[in-house]
This record gives structure tokens, sequence and C-alpha cells, in this order.
């Protein structure tokens, strides 16, 4: 596989990660209930949010937040959603792309990083467990938060 380039999401390729495709099934897990819930009170200052791209074509999007502050443990330093174009699922982008911000917690002093996940078939679930996160609890809309010691 060529070369991955992590970049800021801009003007120039929102467009592209809006447009991702997906495999069928994977649509219902795109964001748990909980992440809708917490939007509404989430510092768009803290908010990271880049894209990866192999030879200039977007084939995935990561949205991070770090937010030290932050009344819940598990939005300090997390993964609030996590895409891969369905063509390359499995190669490595979505590793690419957690790695990517486990590396920001890290620079920014974080020991770790939180995501959750919706389970369910055709869910996250195995690639978050695949990639290092653990179990570590669920939130009151069932679902479940994972963890990865940095």
């Amino acid at each position: 596989m060529a070369e991955l380039r992590l970049e800021e999401l801009s003007a120039s390729n929102i467009v592209a990660a809006n447009t991702l495709s997906l495999k069928p099934g994977q649509e219902q897990f795109i964001a748990p209930v909980t992440y809708s819930a917490e939007a509404t009170v989430v510092n768009p200052a803290t908010s990271w949010q880049r894209v990866v791209t192999i030879e200039d074509r977007v084939v995935g999007f990561i949205h991070g937040n770090f937010d030290p502050e932050n009344a819940h443990e598990e939005f300090r330093a997390c993964i609030w959603r996590i895409n891969v174009d369905a063509d390359v699922q499995g190669k490595g982008v979505g590793r690419f792309l957690a790695e990517s911000l486990a590396e920001e917690a890290k620079r920014r002093g974080f020991d770790r990083i939180t995501v959750l996940w919706e389970p369910g078939e055709n869910g996250p679930e195995a690639f978050f467990h695949r990639i290092g996160f653990a179990d570590v609890g669920e939130t009151a809309y069932g679902d479940v938060i994972g963890a990865l010691a940095l």
C-alpha cells in the first residue's frame, strides 16, 4: 500500500471526508448515542480532526478530543469518530489514525485514550480490541467505553 499521510481537516478535504463509503451494515455505528448527547457541550477548541490520504485521495477521517478539564473522564482524551473508506478497511488506515491520535495524546501529557462504541454485529468492537483497547465500562446509553494505555 502507498504511504499514508495525515492532514488537518480543511475546506479542501472536508467534502471527501464526508463522503467516505461504508461497508453494508456499518451505517448504524457511525456515532454512538452517547456522543450525540456529549456533542451539545463539547468545546470546539479541544477538537482534533484529521484525514488520512493515500496518493492525495482521502481514505479516512478521525475526530478526537483533548479536554483535560472535561467532567467526564472518558471525554478527556478520546476518539469521537473514526471512519475508514470501505475500499481500504483492513489495510492499516484505521490503526494509523488511532496511533496518530495516541501520539498526539502522549505529546499533550495524557496517559490513555478512550473511545465509545455501540455494541453489535458489524460494529467497531473487534477493530478496537485488535489495536489494543480494553473494555473499561459502559455508558448510561449502553455504549461500551474502551481505553488504551499510552
